[in-house]
């Protein structure tokens, strides 16, 4: 059954200088790109890749 694991936009759709993830949510363009048809195991995988990517850059 699924979730309705909460999408982590922010609405603050802006590209890092590298251009691989948003800066508001921290998703690359793919994540973000399947989020709509994503199961809720690949969500709750996004989520955790964006934990792992907050925690890097608060370093």
């Amino acid at each position: 059954m699924d979730q309705n694991i909460p999408s982590p936009c922010v609405s603050i759709c802006r590209l890092d200088a590298s251009g691989e993830l948003c800066i508001g949510c921290l998703r690359t363009l793919d994540e973000i790109r399947l989020w709509s048809t994503g199961s809720d195991a690949w969500k709750k995988l996004v989520w955790a890749r964006i934990e792992h990517r907050l925690s890097v850059t608060e370093k």
